[in-house]
């Protein structure tokens, strides 16, 4: 679901059909209570009460930060269209790529359709409507007839349909014209006769002239006008698609000869002319989408019901559309006019709409993500991309004034939704551990009385936290850059809700936002859970399963001092042996932690000894990334408590005993489509010296870095099941990392591996070093470097530091305030470590770790 949130509110739209906004000088003389009906004169003072203009006037005041009454919004809409350099026209454009404008508006009062330039992305294009071309050559074709002789009517109509060919044919090969439009609908109906070829049938005269220059409206000419752009249209060979007008409009059309279905013979009869149903047809919707489905040259629009229909309808829209034509087949538009307003309630809405169809699509099982985030990106923008052969690459928007209105708080409103059945289906949790894991993987919390936290978050409060939260040390030092002013918000994500280790306790964990919902990039979980939200909108899924190696040791303290060493019952300890099985102690432990783990409904696929003395593994099944996170935070949490309970410590320290081979925390990632794989791994490959910074985050680390005892080599290299290479390749798209260890941030860690991986794939970065079927180190300099293995990890944080921040690239990817954090920090952290004795030092990160 955060995959379609994420594409939702990212996707930039191309809208294909629209009309130019009004001079300011004419603003004032058009009812801005058309910006919500089609109704118009003395019906248009009922509008007020739809539930399309209520739902407008409530967003609007939301944007607007004022009381939702009409006369209110009006007035603080007059204040922000007089603010300087067309600021607010600019806002309410935010998101739009690219605008195709109907040029059918009276040209004296509306800005030219590239004036608008200015608030788009790209260039926008003219829609020619070809009902005004010919009211134009009849204009001035009557004043070349006035006070001269009549003319013969027959030859009045060939000048007339002569220039009218030569002006779409001109319109054809102007590459500011991006297509045709005929609103014949509003004329004579759809209901479209054959092409009459017989001139002599259908004669003009002047008087003719007079009439039609004001309005084309004739039963005789103006199909005859459609037929003929269309074999302009079809004989030159063009692409340029020609739309219609259907459904929706004011009372100047016949309602039931606007049903799109009148158009089937003439859809026939032009198999390659590129026909467009405007407006959803609405209400004929299910006729336009099947339709579309069965003709190839024919395309749905779902535009112009945002603002004009309820949110129900519109929702409908959306479903009956889809019921039968392919997303690639179906376009989105404003058909926004006049005002800026209409174009930022339109865009507003189709976005809540999609939200909510696709989302619902999704918990249902008729969709997954990625199929929903493709038909975002379909009627958003590639349909219409590929329809006008526009050429426009996709860039996500990083900010629209979606963000001032709903839909962090309709995010919200869903994400609690999930806290009360939670709690009636485990009525004994009487605590709620608020989480989150900082720079220095320290696991934080707040703890609210369950009920405190149901009156709080109902309201919509949330718990607050200075902002140095991010910027602190294991012992509540604050780093430098950091103070203790401002505060964020904690953020639940109720998704990974579960029990927690100790009886009446449940934990979530949380994001940063600021109070306006607005994210914070150095937040660790919302670090990965953009990069997923990215590989979403790219197609692109994964799945992550964790391996949790720990030792058990026994504490003891003397003189004060604390030091460790191995559990009670260690001797014959090796890997995968029986004997490390016979402790009573460590087995109560072990069965204690599996039973934990299941309550929590944390799946436990395998454990086994390890080889150190004391060292166990603990494998989980796979899940998505981010909640995969979630859930080895709490499988560490379940795991380290019941140990203590034991008197026991269970550390993830790398080394906690210098003749021990080292503890790693392998990670398991699952890639889809899986013929993305070797650009995964070129990506991850190419910035591995820089990711290590990351999973291997403390100089601690670097005393486990070594060759030949499977702790993932010294060498950047990858192999097909060579536990001597830092990246293994298992099968398919299954790939093992293991270059990383306990004491790093498990989100951060994913977060830069995923992102390289698919800046990978984005950049179609080939795969260049080679399958390594040894140990690295064990084989010559020039067959590694056959291999394409060149490269050797950092020695020291310090130096995968250095390597972080010479690296421009990841540093984009995963967000520059992230990566600044995590430098100062880690620097901070490194200082105040070296300055300890190493034997105080081991202790006392095994006491944290």
């Amino acid at each position: 679901m955060d995959a379609l949130i994420h594409a939702i509110n990212t996707t930039s739209i191309i809208d294909h059909h629209a009309h130019n906004l009004l001079l300011s000088s004419d603003v004032d003389d058009h009812d801005f209570m058309a910006a919500t009906s089609e109704a118009t004169g003395p019906a248009l003072k009922f509008a007020s009460s739809t539930l399309s203009h209520l739902r407008a006037l409530k967003q609007l005041s939301e944007v607007l930060k004022c009381e939702p009454n009409w006369e209110t919004v009006k007035g603080a809409l007059r204040m922000k269209r007089k603010e300087p350099g067309n600021a607010w026209a600019r806002k309410c454009f935010q998101g739009i790529e690219t605008v195709l404008m109907d040029d059918g508006l009276d040209p004296s009062s509306v800005f030219p359709y590239d004036w608008h330039d200015q608030l788009t992305r790209s260039k926008c294009k003219r829609i020619v409507r070809i009902e005004k071309v010919a009211e134009n050559i009849m204009t001035d074709q009557l004043e070349q007839y006035r006070g001269r002789a009549p003319r013969k009517h027959i030859e009045i109509r060939e000048q007339i349909m002569s220039r009218f060919t030569a002006a779409i044919e001109e319109a054809i090969s102007d590459p500011e014209v991006a297509g045709f439009k005929s609103v014949i609908c509003y004329r004579v109906g759809l209901k479209i006769p054959a092409f009459n070829d017989d001139a002599s049938v259908v004669p003009l005269s002047v008087e003719d002239l007079e009439r039609l220059s004001r309005r084309l409206e004739d039963e005789r000419l103006n199909p005859d006008l459609v037929h003929l752009t269309a074999k302009v249209i079809e004989r030159s060979g063009s692409k340029k698609p020609f739309q219609f007008h259907t459904g929706l409009g004011d009372n100047d059309i016949d309602l039931g000869l606007s049903n799109p279905s009148h158009l089937q013979p003439f859809i026939e009869s032009y198999p390659e002319v590129r026909i467009v149903l405007l407006h959803a047809s609405y209400p004929f919707t299910r006729e336009a989408g099947y339709l579309a489905s069965v003709y190839k040259n024919c395309w749905l629009d779902i535009g112009e019901v945002f603002p004009m229909v309820s949110q129900y309808g519109q929702e409908k829209v959306i479903e009956q559309a889809l019921e039968l034509c392919p997303s690639e087949k179906l376009t989105w538009s404003t058909d926004g006019h006049w005002f800026p307003e209409t174009y930022l309630l339109a865009v507003i809405q189709i976005r809540e709409g999609l939200r909510r169809v696709l989302g619902t699509c999704i918990e249902r099982g008729s969709l997954t993500s990625t199929e929903a985030v493709k038909i975002v990106q379909d009627i958003l923008f590639h349909t219409a991309n590929q329809l006008y052969e526009l050429e426009l690459p996709l860039v996500p928007i990083t900010s629209t004034v979606l963000s001032d209105i709903s839909p962090s708080k309709a995010s919200w409103t869903k994400n609690l939704a999930r806290l009360q059945p939670f709690l009636d289906q485990e009525p004994s949790v009487q605590f709620l551990r608020l989480q989150w894991l900082d720079y220095t993987n320290t696991l934080r919390l707040r703890i609210l009385p369950i009920k405190q936290a149901l009156r709080m978050f109902s309201e919509g409060r949330f718990v607050g936290i200075v902002e140095a939260v991010l910027g602190i040390l294991q012992p509540d030092i604050i780093c430098p850059g950091f103070s203790a002013t401002d505060e964020y918000i904690m953020y639940p994500q109720f998704a990974g809700l579960r029990l927690g280790s100790r009886k009446g306790y449940a934990t979530v964990q949380c994001e940063f936002q600021r109070s306006n919902w607005e994210e914070v990039p150095s937040c660790p979980r919302t670090s990965l859970r953009k990069q997923i939200e990215k590989a979403g909108t790219h197609g692109v899924e994964l799945l992550v399963g964790f391996e949790i190696e720990v030792v058990f040791m026994s504490k003891e303290i003397k003189d004060g001092e604390i030091s460790y060493g191995g559990v009670p019952i260690d001797e014959g300890h090796a890997w995968s042996s029986a004997r490390a099985l016979h402790s009573d102690d460590l087995m109560d432990v072990i069965e204690t932690i599996f039973e934990k783990l299941e309550r929590a409904g944390l799946t436990l696929e395998q454990f086994h000894p390890e080889s150190s003395a004391g060292q166990f593994e603990f494998i989980l099944g796979p899940l998505p990334p981010v909640l995969a996170v979630d859930a080895l935070v709490a499988a560490k949490e379940i795991i380290q408590s019941a140990a203590a309970n034991a008197g026991m410590r269970a550390t993830l320290f790398p080394k906690p005993a210098p003749q021990a081979i080292g503890t790693g925390a392998h990670i398991h990632i699952s890639l889809t489509p899986a013929h993305y794989w070797e650009m995964f791994y070129a990506g991850v490959l190419k910035h591995l010296r820089a990711i290590a910074a990351f999973s291997y985050s403390n100089d601690a680390s670097y005393e486990r870095v070594a060759d030949g005892v499977w702790a993932g080599s010294t060498w950047i290299a990858w192999g097909t099941q060579n536990r001597e290479t830092p990246l293994r390749r298992i099968e398919g798209s299954h790939f093992e990392i293991r270059c990383v260890d306990g004491l790093s941030n498990p989100y951060l860690v994913l977060a830069a591996i995923i992102g390289a991986g698919l800046q990978g794939i984005l950049d179609e970065e080939p795969l260049e070093m080679k399958d390594c079927p040894n140990d690295p180190s064990t084989i010559t300099a020039k067959e590694r470097e056959e291999l394409g293995i060149t490269e050797q990890f950092p020695e020291s944080i310090s130096e995968a530091l250095s390597y972080l921040e010479a690296d421009e690239q990841l540093q984009h990817v995963l967000s520059k305030p992230a990566v600044d954090t995590y430098l100062t920090v880690k620097r901070a952290e490194s200082e105040m470590l070296q300055k300890m004795e190493p034997v105080k030092r081991r202790s006392w990160l095994i006491e944290r770790y």
